[in-house]
Order: structure tokens, then C-alpha cells, then sequence
């Protein structure tokens, strides 16, 4: 209701509305930093494997160049599942698309099994900034997990219909793992 003009829109929340931690935390900075992070190192990653990367990988003996080509691959197919994981976050938040969009698309999108070896075969023949950036993919891919688990599973949001037993600890836990 409009408080103003005493018209309901239903776009205005009640004092009874149950408020979206979900929405909270996609607001904050926290986030924000998460997602510019996320982004820099998608745009940092393409740069690297364009130039200083292709330059390095010719240098390889085979094992070394199939672990590379294989990193790469899992490299640049993680970082663009958590990149468009972050989109859809966002999107929700500035009201391009509903919760319930975001979902049916997050179904689309893979953020849990994109492992990789690091310590397989070649791995410690890769270039160090391939490394690294395998690393820091795979740190980012763990942030996201947990904010996932914030946001889409029962039991850990403010406004589901049955909420977890503490559900306030529960989520305070999860910010500290994923924000550490």
C-alpha cells in the first residue's frame, strides 16, 4: 500500500512483510566486491589465455600442454558458469527478473562439480599464472557454492516457510565462510 495516497500498488512491503535475506545480501557491498572480483577475474583469465598464456603453453613439453589444454578448458567453463551465477544474482536484485526466474535459469547454469586436479598429471609442469588462476576460480567457485546455498535451499532464508532451527546462526556461518 501507498502510505501517501493510501492506494495498494503491491509493489510496497508491509511492516508484516517478511524481509529476503537473499535480497539483503545481493545489496551489500560484500557482494558487490564478490562480484566485481568474480568479474575481473573472468576478463583477467580471457587476457592471459589470449596472449602471455598462448605464448607459454607452446613452450610445454606433452603432458604439460594436455594438462594446460585441459586446465584452460575447465578454467574458462568455470569461471563463465560463476560469472552467469552473479548476473542472475543481480539481475534479481535490480528487478530485471523474479526469484522464481533466477531459479528456472540458475537450473541452467552448473556450479558444483567443476573441479580440477590440481596436483594430476602436468599439473606441475603448467605455467604459475595458470595455476594460480585455476586456483582462484576454484577459491570464487567455493564463495559461490555457499551463497548459493544461502539463497536456494530450504531452511536457509529468512522468509521460507519452515526455516532451519536457527536459521540467523546458520547464515551468519555461511556469510563468514563465503566473505571470510
Amino acid at each position: 500500500m501507498d502510505h501517501t495516497s493510501g492506494i495498494d500498488d503491491g509493489s510496497m512491503m508491509t511492516p508484516d512483510d517478511p524481509v529476503s535475506f537473499a535480497d539483503r545480501l545481493v545489496g551489500s557491498n560484500a557482494f558487490h566486491d564478490l562480484f566485481e572480483h568474480g568479474m575481473q577475474l573472468v576478463e583477467t583469465t580471457a587476457e592471459y589465455l589470449d596472449k602471455e598464456g598462448r605464448e607459454e603453453a607452446k613452450d610445454l613439453a606433452r603432458a604439460g600442454a594436455m594438462a594446460y589444454a585441459t586446465e584452460s578448458m575447465r578454467l574458462t567453463t568455470r569461471l563463465m558458469q560463476l560469472a552467469s551465477w552473479l548476473l542472475l544474482q543481480r539481475a534479481v536484485h535490480e528487478g530485471e527478473m523474479t526469484l522464481e526466474q533466477a531459479a528456472q535459469e540458475k537450473a541452467k547454469v552448473r556450479i558444483h562439480g567443476l573441479s580440477s586436479p590440481t596436483q594430476g598429471p602436468g599439473w606441475d609442469e603448467l605455467p604459475s599464472t595458470l595455476r594460480e588462476l585455476v586456483e582462484a576460480s576454484l577459491d570464487l567457485q567455493t564463495r559461490v557454492q555457499r551463497l548459493d546455498g544461502i539463497f536456494y535451499q530450504r531452511g536457509h532464508t529468512v522468509d521460507d516457510d519452515q526455516p532451519a532451527a536457527n536459521p540467523v546462526a546458520e547464515q551468519m556461518a555461511r556469510l563468514s565462510d563465503a566473505f571470510g
